[in-house]
């Protein structure tokens, strides 16, 4: 008796004074949270609390079954059912009740029932509940799994126990659902269950009871233990033998860190909160006790150890399901045997080791058995036994193990497998071989980046870019990726793209540029495993660049020729530029399904093909932009000529407009614009021409292009209209002509990061609302207050703004890194505008939580900023316009440099 959570004596009296006892059951109510709260910020054991609040709306439950129903009948009793059934709860745990009757007759009881379900609908108790007979509950049981489920772990609270014994026998596995039935449809559930969460364990917010390793798993191997032995007691399993005592440790620990954390969900939510939500992931780690450090945020560690429990759980829920499998499906096939070596055979399609001794007398059995599944990828996987066995040997991976010649080819020999590579990566990593046998890939197991960019922790993107690198080698990918679908095909040894990408991000959270320090390892690795010398260069090189093409292709001016030298110069050779491209686009696919986009693949094939005339060029000889510029002119004169467009009129537009248009503009683009422009009568107003970037289906963004006189406020106004129109700005190039035209182009998508496509009504839409705002400029577009999504919220950090004029000192170069918010680039727009400051050109990038621009910037008189005080005065106000746009709920002081 628990008389601090209950005292009976307390509540009769409360009882007693009043006329309705709804008061008297809400104060109880109110007193158990509220001693349930101060006993878990306590440090209470979660065990004993859940079972405490179990046991507390046991009292509140009989106490009101007493007032309101006929307890003394022989005929009904009241029963909890489901988790409750189990004994537990949480603050805001579904309270799932039968109200059992002996047969279907239930009309001498409806008036009491009412009652009961009534008061406990007055004071606040939220129930889930059913009223059945005995007979309706087999027939529902035999109809639904769900059903049988929650009968099977019921308690009866009020009544004749015998009741729920006969209902148990009604439901038996002799009468409906036998083990191996209720097996398949516990597994076909569970697997429903978790491809709802992309078959992960490291989603951004998961679900810590439906998540694959979350609690629903632990309940499963519980259920089916339930139905075959008559137990879930974790415990007596490990007196059956199903569970050892290491497992059995995993199971336990496990689902009391998950209980810690869904406990602390409930409170913080205020209701029946399972999603692990950014909103709280902050205030759990520091309830259960985590810190900042100088390598991770506290959230971060409290992030990592949640991905490494739930990550042991879904390993060990694996074996268990597997090895039930074993016993309940496959007991009555026929055995069928063959042998691979004296070590291994494979037994009806899973492979085991010959006897139980294989790890401990051949350790590098330990890496072979994976090299084996490679190599025969008929093998559909490992029996339950032998994966037990490489648990309990994995700590014979140690410094000696590393060094032997045996187990470095073994790992050497599966990266040049012909299928198979990632797969078995992943059970290496899931089985906890991968990181006992490379120590740097262990320390990154289940490390997650607090951000939104990053979705999953390092080692599942890692793994997960292996898997993008080997997709590209097939050929249902050909259509998607074409160009590094047909370069991967030609690389010499596709195996050290692999290696690359194992190390190209194992030093995160270490500190420091990971990229620097991964190139390191990366040598370290190569060299253990006695690869030659050119082939560890090239892995260590690929480590260390792995960011530098998307990063130029993103956030510099790669129509400029010397940005296209510059990189060359830094790839080398044609091999590099091979491997570094392909190595990209799968880093930027594994990163975030969302980045891949039809804008930053047309970037990166860009740079690539330009990089690649340039190599072929030779980097002796710089490009020349007078040439680059007659070559653009002479292929579009063709085809303007071909369209009735005299030349002499192109020619004429063109010499107004400058090195610059050329540059940044395909031949065909020019031909488009020069075109619509000659035939566009001057008093129309502004022109605005939309199409596709490209043809292909899956890289194509949208092109808006935009001929009118020069005003001051046109990008500013531009901006601010497109943001009207839930346009994402991708890019924007301005081009101002010498007789004071400005020729603008933007790359834009949906703001949902799609194609517009070929929608005649929303490209109609487009060009009707910019020419409106583009033709009475003095109406400025107001800059659309829109909500924070949720997410964003919890991303909130101080612009940083850094500023510096460009080498040839003609413009001025502005970085900016900000929170992503509704209208940034409106009000980037604004705040130029008031400054009386033109943009030349922006690159507009977005990752995650943040955007990273870059502005290229003039003054009024078409020159490089000069003035210190207005370069501060200007990264003060965008700090501050933004930090509070952005409704900044932190302290971090903004950062300000100026170069």
């Amino acid at each position: 008796m628990d008389n601090e959570l209950f005292d009976p004596g307390q509540f009769q009296a409360e009882l007693a004074l009043k006329s309705s006892p709804v008061a008297a059951f809400k104060k109880a109510i109110r007193q158990a949270d509220s001693v349930l709260r101060a006993r878990f910020e306590g440090g209470r054991n979660i065990h004993k609390l859940i079972h405490d609040r179990a046991w507390f709306t046991d009292q509140i439950l009989c106490k009101a079954w007493s007032i309101q129903a006929s307890t003394d009948a022989a005929d009904i009793a009241l029963l909890a059912v489901g988790g409750y059934g189990r004994g537990e709860l949480h603050p805001h745990s579904d309270i799932d009740l039968l109200i059992l009757l002996r047969d279907s007759d239930q009309d001498a009881h409806n008036g009491s029932i009412e009652q009961f379900l009534m008061l406990l609908w007055d004071i606040g108790l939220e129930v889930g509940q059913s009223v059945r007979s005995i007979s309706e509950c087999q027939e529902e049981a035999r109809a639904d799994i769900t059903v049988i489920t929650n009968l099977m772990e019921s308690r009866t609270l009020s009544g004749d126990e015998q009741l729920r014994q006969d209902m148990i026998s009604a439901i038996s596995a002799d009468q409906m659902w036998d083990d191996a039935q209720f097996f398949r449809a516990k597994r076909a559930e569970q697997q429903k269950r978790h491809a709802k969460y992309n078959d992960t364990e490291y989603n951004l917010e998961p679900n810590v009871k439906s998540s694959p390793g979350g609690l629903r798993d632990i309940q499963t191997i519980g259920w089916v233990a339930l139905r075959h032995f008559g137990t879930n007691d974790l415990r007596e399993l490990v007196e059956r033998g199903f569970l050892n005592e290491a497992e059995y440790n995993i199971l336990a620990s496990g689902r009391a860190f998950l209980w810690q954390v869904r406990f602390a969900l409930h409170i913080l939510a205020k209701r029946a909160e399972d999603r692990l939500l950014f909103d709280h992931q902050r205030t759990i780690a520091q309830m259960m006790g985590y810190e900042d450090n100088d390598s991770k945020l506290a959230v971060e560690r409290f992030m990592q150890k949640y991905y490494r429990v739930v990550m042991s759980l879904s390993e060990l829920n694996d074996l268990l399901m597997q090895h039930f499998e074993e016993i309940l499906l496959r007991n009555a096939e026929t055995t069928e045997i063959e042998p691979i070596n004296s070590r291994f055979q494979v037994r009806n399609h899973y492979i085991e080791v010959t006897h139980q001794q294989v790890f401990k007398r051949s350790p590098f059995a330990l890496l072979e058995i994976f090299l084996l599944m490679a190599q025969h990828p008929e093998i559909r996987g490992v029996r339950a036994d032998t994966i037990r066995l490489l648990r309990d040997h994995r700590h014979l991976i140690d410094d000696d193990f590393r060094a032997d010649i045996r187990n470095t080819s073994l790992f050497v020999e599966l990266f040049r497998c012909r299928e198979g590579i990632h797969r078995n990566l992943r059970r290496m990593n899931r089985y906890g071989i991968l990181g006992r046998y490379l120590p740097e890939f262990g320390k990154i197991v289940g490390q997650m980046q607090h951000d939104l960019f990053h979705i999953y922790t390092v080692d599942a993107h890692t793994l997960n870019l292996i898997k993008h690198l080997r997709k590209l080698n097939q050929p249902e990918y050909q259509e998607k990726f074409p160009l590094a679908w047909r370069i991967f095909c030609r690389l010499p040894k596709p195996d050290l793209l692999y290696m690359a990408g194992l190390y190209h991000d194992i030093a995160k959270g270490r500190g420091g540029d990971h990229s620097e320090l991964g190139a390191v390892d990366a040598t370290q690795f190569c060299q253990r495993h006695q690869l030659p010398a050119w082939d560890t260069h090239l892995v260590s090189w690929l480590v260390e660049s792995h960011l530098i093409m998307s990063t130029t292709a993103q956030r510099k001016d790669i129509s400029d020729p010397q940005v296209i030298h510059d990189f060359a110069v830094q790839m080398g050779n044609q091999v590099r530029l091979d491997y570094l491209y392909v190595l990209t686009i799968a880093d930027i696919n594994a990163t975030n399904p969302t980045l891949w986009n039809s804008w930053r693949a047309s970037l990166l094939r860009q740079l690539y093909t330009e990089t690649k005339r340039a190599l072929r060029r030779g980097l002796d000889n710089p490009p020349d932009r007078e040439e680059q510029v007659h070559q653009t002119q002479r292929a579009a004169l063709d085809i303007v000529v071909r369209s009735g467009i005299d030349e002499e009129d192109a020619e004429a537009l063109w010499e107004q407009l400058g090195e610059d248009y050329f540059l940044r503009h395909t031949a065909s683009d020019v031909a488009w614009h020069t075109e619509a422009i000659i035939e566009h009568p001057d008093h129309e107003g502004p022109l605005v021409l939309i199409k596709e970037t490209a043809q292909r289906e899956f890289e194509g963004a949208t092109q808006i292009f935009i001929y009118t006189p020069e005003q001051h406020d046109l990008f500013a106004v531009t901006v601010a209209a497109m943001d009207q129109l839930n346009l994402s700005i991708q890019d924007a190039r301005i081009i101002t002509s010498t007789n004071r035209f400005s020729l603008d182009t933007y790359i834009v998508l949906d703001a949902d990061g799609s194609s517009i496509g070929e929608n005649p009504d929303r490209i109609r839409q487009i060009k009707h609302d910019l020419i409106e705002a583009l033709s009475d400029p003095d109406a400025y577009p107001s800059i659309i207050q829109r909500r924070v999504p949720r997410q964003l919220k919890h991303f909130s950090f101080a612009p940083e703004v850094t500023i510096f004029n460009s080498p040839e000192g003609q413009h001025t170069i502005l970085e900016l890194s900000a929170p992503d918010r509704p209208g940034l680039l409106a009000r980037m727009g604004r705040i130029l505008l008031d400054f009386d400051i033109s943009v030349q050109n922006a690159k507009i990038v977005t990752l995650g939580e943040r955007v990273d621009d870059v502005f290229v910037l003039t003054d009024a008189n078409n020159h490089a900023l000069s003035d210190p005080e207005l370069c501060s005065r200007l990264q003060n106000t965008i700090i501050d316009t933004l930090g509070n746009s952005a409704q900044q709920s932190d302290t971090s002081q903004p950062k300000q440099i100026i170069i």
